[in-house]
């Protein structure tokens, strides 16, 4: 299991906090995910099949580009 942490500084607003959590959650492999409107970051966990690429293109595709990774 991974867990990552990722900058979008689109985030603006509970809405669009909404389509990150229910988009990425849709990703086979994605345990969980938690996006926050106030930091403007975004917390996946997840495993095989799904990648980082695969996450990252689809918060590309829905207009919610993650622009840097976090490591803790």
């Amino acid at each position: 299991m991974t867990t990552v942490t990722y900058t979008v500084p689109a985030i603006s607003c509970g809405h669009c906090t909404h389509t990150i959590e229910t988009e990425v959650s849709e990703i086979q492999g994605v345990q969980a995910v938690k996006a926050d409107a106030a930091t403007k970051k975004v917390e996946i966990t997840f495993e095989a099949p799904a990648s980082e690429q695969a996450i990252k293109t689809l918060l590309t595709e829905i207009n919610y580009p993650a622009e840097g990774l976090i490591t803790l």
